[in-house]
């Protein structure tokens, strides 16, 4: 392996290699192919689902010289510069720490010069949203009246407090969390071009807890990699590096709830605290897991899209075990559950909070 870190090692070089996001990549292709380019874009959504991989891409198709249809060829002298971080006429800005109105008419200043190599001069500004008052002011002048070679992008996790006048004047598009199975393939990928032994349920694991997010996903395996360098990774060493609790012991727990165990439920998390168990990720866990439960409760047929990839036997047991609650005890539960979980921020003993919600809980 390489220095480099595994998100920026295997970003996609063309629009057939980016995962996920397929509404936009069609849109998107579809402008270039017919020369319909607006002259703003507004890329907003969850963090690491692409928006800058994607506005990278855009900026290097819409200038590549040699252009297979709306794919860049990656071989051309723009292409090329644009690979290797060198063209001068992408202006990337993060507007979270250059968020004032100087960095912003420095912007205003460049734009009116023509590009100097490529066809057009792209802006890419990430975190658009954190721009001041007056430095907003001051982009939508630009944006009122663009040179015609000049085309911004602006990406966002918050497009919610972008002023309205400034989102009006951009083509925006929506970037959704990531599948579970697209980030598996991405990372199978990964693992395959690396040389990684990696099994199924690691991965699996890996996607869970990257919570949507692809950078997140490879951060974490790269994490991997560096704590268990050259050897085949397990499932358990996922859990183990971030601290997640084990399927397994929840199921076991809501087990004692089911029977209204007190005694036998404030021992087994008593055995896990002996264990050394991140109390946080332990409640955090239980909270998710009778989430899960009650939606079961709702309706059974949701359980591809509450339990992704989970084997047959944690299916099936989760069937189980909702069927064994009913809906209004389930639903409190959860909420002692979270009262639980936020009063043990400031106990001294950090546990009792827990313990108190399962005993009200198991006497519901």
């Amino acid at each position: 392996m390489t220095n480099l870190v595994l998100y920026r090692k295997y970003r996609p070089y063309s629009f057939k290699d980016f995962i996920g996001q397929e509404h936009i990549v069609k849109t998107i292709t579809n402008e270039i192919s017919s020369g319909t380019i607006s002259h703003a874009y507004l890329f907003s959504g969850h963090r690491g689902t692409g928006k800058t991989t994607l506005a990278r891409l855009f900026a290097k198709a819409i200038n590549c010289q040699n252009p297979k249809g709306a794919e860049p060829c990656n071989k051309c002298p723009s292409c090329l510069e644009i690979n290797e971080g060198k063209a001068i006429d992408i202006i990337e800005i993060d507007a979270a720490s250059n968020r004032g109105i100087d960095e912003i008419r420095s912007i205003r200043e460049s734009i009116k010069f023509a590009p100097n190599f490529l066809k057009y001069k792209v802006l890419i500004l990430d975190e658009a949203h954190q721009l001041s008052k007056d430095a907003a002011n001051a982009l939508l002048k630009i944006l009122e009246e663009p040179p015609s070679f000049a085309i911004f992008i602006l990406a966002t996790t918050e497009a919610h407090k972008m002023i309205p006048t400034i989102a009006s004047r951009c083509q925006r598009f929506d970037f959704y969390k990531l599948s579970y199975n697209e980030i598996i393939k991405k990372l199978s990928i990964i693992c395959k071009k690396e040389g990684i032994e990696i099994e199924e349920g690691a991965l699996r694991t890996i996607a869970s807890a990257s919570e949507g997010s692809m950078r997140d996903a490879e951060g974490i395996l790269n994490q991997v990699l560096s704590f268990l360098p050259g050897v085949r990774i397990k499932e358990e060493d996922i859990q183990v590096l971030l601290g997640i609790v084990k399927t397994d012991v929840i199921t076991e727990l809501t087990e004692y709830l089911i029977k209204k165990d007190k005694a036998g439920a404030l021992k087994f998390v008593g055995e896990q605290i002996e264990k050394g168990i991140d109390l946080p990720e332990f409640t955090k866990a239980l909270i998710s897991y009778l989430r899960k439960l009650i939606i079961l409760k709702i309706d059974a047929n949701l359980i591809e899209s509450i339990m992704p990839g989970e084997t047959k036997e944690s299916i099936a047991k989760a069937i189980k075990q909702s069927e064994s609650f009913d809906e209004e005890t389930l639903k409190r539960t959860i909420e002692l559950l979270l009262e639980a979980e936020n009063k043990s921020k400031y106990a001294s003993i950090q546990q009792l909070p827990l313990e108190l919600a399962i005993i009200e809980a198991i006497g519901i």
